[in-house]
């Protein structure tokens, strides 16, 4: 039987470090790649295509939740496995929206990522026993809301760059990190203004960390 194949997408390189480490020594896990931001993740996907993806929550220019909804966008086939110090149900949610099949806490026992790498590999969805229960009520309750949450009336491109603005990028630098123009960039930002009535970058920052597009504790 084939290893399962694990991509670790964690912007602390000393966690990376620990996690492969312990990974490798599973007889039937491998990690094949290291992505230390969820671009680079989203960019190995499409080159290696492993089996699971281990994706932090909070990674700087493009966060776990928005990597995840690209990967599993692109390939469905690819299991992602959220591991966050974010309790908080707004991330959880988030994540499982994007097509995350699992979501585990930064100080579940290794163990529990052991088995949570089988069971989404099987198939199954996996969460921390810890958060489990409110997640589930929680996010129960909002899949039956039938409103679009203000997020949602975002593309792809516009909630990169309204996490970049919100990292403090500069438009130029934008533009640069996103392959696009100055001006593209301009009418990115003109869009996500109009659509959440939000004008100033002060309050678009405040916005994306309620989101759970950014986080300032990193």
């Amino acid at each position: 039987m084939a290893n399962i194949r694990i991509l670790l997408a964690e912007d602390h390189k000393i966690t990376r470090q620990g996690l492969r480490s312990l990974l490798d020594n599973q007889p039937d896990m491998e990690v094949i790649a290291e992505a230390e931001d969820g671009r680079t993740a989203v960019r190995l996907v499409r080159e290696l295509s492993p089996d699971v993806v281990i994706m932090d929550v909070s990674m700087p220019e493009l966060n776990g939740i928005e990597a995840t909804r690209q990967i599993i966008g692109e390939f469905g086939g690819v299991k992602v496995i959220a591991l966050s110090m974010h309790s908080d149900s707004l991330f959880v949610t988030e994540m499982l929206r994007s097509g995350a099949s699992g979501y585990l806490l930064k100080d579940c026992a290794f163990e529990e990522l052991a088995r949570a790498i089988r069971a989404v590999t099987a198939g199954k969805v996996f969460l921390s026993p810890t958060i489990s229960g409110v997640v589930v009520d929680d996010y129960l309750h909002r899949l039956t809301r039938t409103e679009s949450s203000d997020s949602q009336l975002l593309t792809d491109r516009e909630r990169e760059v309204l996490q970049l603005l919100a990292e403090g990028k500069s438009t130029k630098q934008i533009a640069l990190k996103l392959y696009i123009s100055v001006k593209t960039v301009e009418t990115h930002r003109r869009q996500i203004m109009n659509k959440l009535d939000i004008y100033s970058v002060a309050e678009l920052t405040k916005y994306a960390i309620r989101k759970g597009l950014t986080s300032l504790e990193k």
